[in-house]
């Protein structure tokens, strides 16, 4: 499809619409996509309506519908799975045509209420109500999710230019979005823990119904605005064919634009309050309608499309809900939150979608076009000197600082043995807490640098490429199947998982070359993958122990020994030099992939290698402190900011960045409402973030 604006490269686009299917032959198959798919919902819902907790079967629902059941079934009928099923089809209706409308005004078929951020701006939005005490009806708290969800979607898409630059900077943007209101949203529940309590199970996305009123009084406005948006599907269509030429068509481009993502925001807001954010629904749907389209003509007329994708949609989440059920059994079915299967499926299609595509433009300019130039060695030297000693201050201000505060004078004591049982308790607790902080953000910050390098993408770290994932995934799952295991064992499963990620990863980027976009896009799909599988394994497995998971998963030195930071300082040790060795090759790769071939760089050889040994290095950060969020993206940037572009100079200004950034947050945490704590990785989130939406901003042309 063309673009509306000249010199954007859309990687991935949408067909046209078809004209109107006059042929009786073509009305026959759409009428037979909506008669196969409606059919296969009943389907769905009659399995749906035999699962659950209690011994009722399908034969008692029988027995039921022909006047001869009793009143215990009727009941249980009335009171639980009615209202899950209800749940389920309008929220399934509700997201999967939302997210034909984003990918339709977007352009873009990877838009969805996800990568747009709106389910997450809704969601928070809800959590900021609930932790200042406002305990507001369904309709009001519907309109506050709608507030949320306009806002996250206005904002993801003025940073990616509507969705016209690309999915890289779309999905990038949303990503980046999502994960500063993920941040904000987990503190907020961590800090207001009595008055947000059922919130956090909400939030993966959860189908758990008291009764029928939430999907009673949501489903009245999911329906007017389906409505809406199929009385608009004709001037979709025409929105479809670009800018320039539907304005020649007389089409209110804008006045349209802005009415379809109004009444998408509010399809979603109404998903969100009926039961919380459920992931990749809105992407799936309409992607899966699409891919129909050769088969049945016309089906990609929008006033065909958006029900269609509705009808899709429920069927992805009853179809979740019914899987989850049958595997897990009926209790299972209420602990796990469908939102997991549905993120697990949604990851798939993410992944799937991306391998179809090539690159687009701004986000794969060299991390060193935006730099400057270089810099002289005076002033190397100098940043290196105040960056050493601003992470020293902080070192220091971390062992002085937390719930008991201490003087300079006990750390020397402690040091001398000189000091009391009291400081000596305390100093034995945070020192391995600031030596795994400062030793984890240097290391993450090394892969930062490698990775931004070898894709050519200054948008790139470690966690977008679902390496931190990966890492977590592997740690929580031994913590959890072997509560027992070492610090060794653990480092180990980090590595692993790591790896697994790295390569699969790679190797579903790789199609003759690697591509920087694909390889970027496939990463957050697997990401989102292996974090919903890392909630599946904790849920199911121990679920009234889920606490030292989740300390990984928010980034956290809490209970830190030494044990645990000696992988960190090992991979540090070894990959270091070998990293530094290859700083040229990382100048090179930086360019383009003609220059370092011609200037005889084994390209692929090297690649590889490097992306390797950032996947070690995040992996023993992630066996350390957990993960930790935007760690290895800003110290990169900031470092050339200081320095220029050379490797030489960006690779240890990187490191001690790094260091100073997770040092700080880690302090913060500990301090700022002690004698709790906030985890790291929240903290750094929230601070890396704001420098990762002025970097879109700032290349958005």
């Amino acid at each position: 499809m063309s673009n509306a604006r000249s010199g954007a490269a859309p990687v991935v686009t949408l067909p046209r619409p078809e004209p109107a299917p006059h042929a009786p032959g073509r009305r026959i198959r759409i009428a037979a996509a909506f008669g196969v798919s409606v059919l296969a919902l009943a389907l769905l819902a009659v399995i749906h309506l035999t699962q659950g907790t209690s011994e009722i079967g399908a034969v008692d629902l029988l027995r039921l519908a022909r006047g001869h059941g009793d009143e215990a079934t009727w009941n249980i009928l009335l009171g639980s799975r009615l209202p899950r099923l209800a749940a389920a089809l309008v929220v399934g209706v509700a997201l999967g045509v939302a997210g034909a409308v984003l990918q339709s005004v977007a352009r873009n078929a990877l838009a969805s209420p996800d990568t747009l951020a709106v389910s997450a701006g809704a969601y928070l939005a809800v959590t900021i109500a609930a932790a200042f005490g406002l305990s507001l009806p369904l309709l009001p708290a519907g309109g506050l999710a709608f507030v949320g969800g306009l806002g996250a979607a206005v904002f993801v898409l003025l940073l990616s230019a509507g969705g016209a630059s690309g999915p890289t900077r779309l999905v990038l943007a949303g990503s980046a979005t999502a994960l500063a209101f993920s941040s904000v949203t987990a503190l907020l529940l961590l800090l207001f823990e009595e008055q947000t309590k059922g919130l956090f199970a909400w939030g993966s996305g959860s189908l758990v119904q008291a009764d029928l009123d939430p999907s009673a009084q949501m489903a009245p406005i999911v329906v007017a605005a389906v409505g809406g948006l199929v009385v608009l599907g004709h001037r979709l269509d025409i929105l479809a064919l670009g800018d320039d030429t539907a304005a020649s068509l007389g089409l209110p481009v804008r006045r349209t634009r802005v009415t379809a993502v109004l009444l998408a925001v509010l399809l979603t807001a109404a998903a969100v309050t009926v039961a919380g954010p459920i992931g990749f629904v809105g992407l799936c749907a309409p992607v899966i309608v699409r891919l129909a389209a050769p088969l049945v003509p016309g089906l990609l007329r929008h006033r065909v499309l958006l029900p269609l994708s509705g009808v899709a949609g429920a069927l992805i989440v009853v179809g979740a809900d019914v899987l989850l059920r049958a595997a897990l059994g009926g209790q299972g079915g209420v602990d796990v939150p469908t939102g997991v299967v549905t993120s697990v499926v949604g990851a798939v299609v993410l992944v799937l979608l991306a391998r179809q595509h090539r690159d687009a433009g701004p986000t794969r300019r060299p991390p060193a076009a935006r730099t400057g130039g270089a810099r002289s060695r005076g002033r190397f030297w100098l940043v290196l000197l105040v960056a050493l000693l601003a992470t020293a201050g902080a070192a220091l201000a971390g062992m002085l600082l937390g719930d008991t505060l201490l003087l300079t004078g006990d750390v020397l004591n402690w040091l001398t043995g000189a000091s009391g049982p009291r400081v000596t308790f305390v100093l034995n607790e945070r020192m391995p807490r600031v030596a795994a902080a400062l030793l984890a953000g240097a290391a993450l910050a090394i892969a930062g640098v490698t990775v931004q390098a070898a894709c050519r993408n200054p948008l790139a770290e470690p966690g977008i490429l679902g390496i931190t994932a990966g890492a977590s995934l592997g740690a929580v799952s031994l913590l959890t199947f072997v509560p027992l295991a070492s610090v060794v064992a653990m480092s180990v499963a980090a590595g692993v998982g790591a790896l697994v990620a790295f390569a699969l990863v790679y190797g579903l980027a790789w199609r003759r070359e690697l591509n920087p976009d694909r390889l970027v896009l496939i990463g957050i799909g697997l990401s989102a993958g292996f974090t919903a599988l890392t909630t599946l394994i904790v849920v199911v497995h121990d679920p009234w122990n889920t606490a030292k998971a989740l300390t990984w998963l928010s980034g956290s030195t809490y209970g830190r020994t030494f044990a645990q930071v000696v992988p960190v300082l090992v991979a540090l040790l070894v990959l270091t030099p070998v990293v530094v060795t290859l700083r040229r090759e990382l100048d090179l790769m930086a360019l383009d992939d003609d220059t370092p071939r011609v200037l005889g760089v084994r390209l692929e050889v090297t690649r590889l290698a490097v992306l390797t040994g950032a996947a070690l290095l995040a992996s023993t950060a992630v066996s350390a402190v957990g993960a930790v969020g935007f760690a290895g993206l800003v110290a990169p940037h900031v470092a050339r900011a200081l320095v220029g572009p050379q490797h030489r100079r960006v690779i240890p200004v990187a490191a001690v960045v790094g260091a100073l950034l997770v040092s700080l947050a880690d302090t913060l945490g500990r301090f700022v409402i002690a004698p709790a704590q906030v985890p790291a990785g929240l903290l750094t989130a929230l601070l890396g973030t704001p420098y990762f939406v002025w970097l879109l901003w700032r290349s958005r042309a």
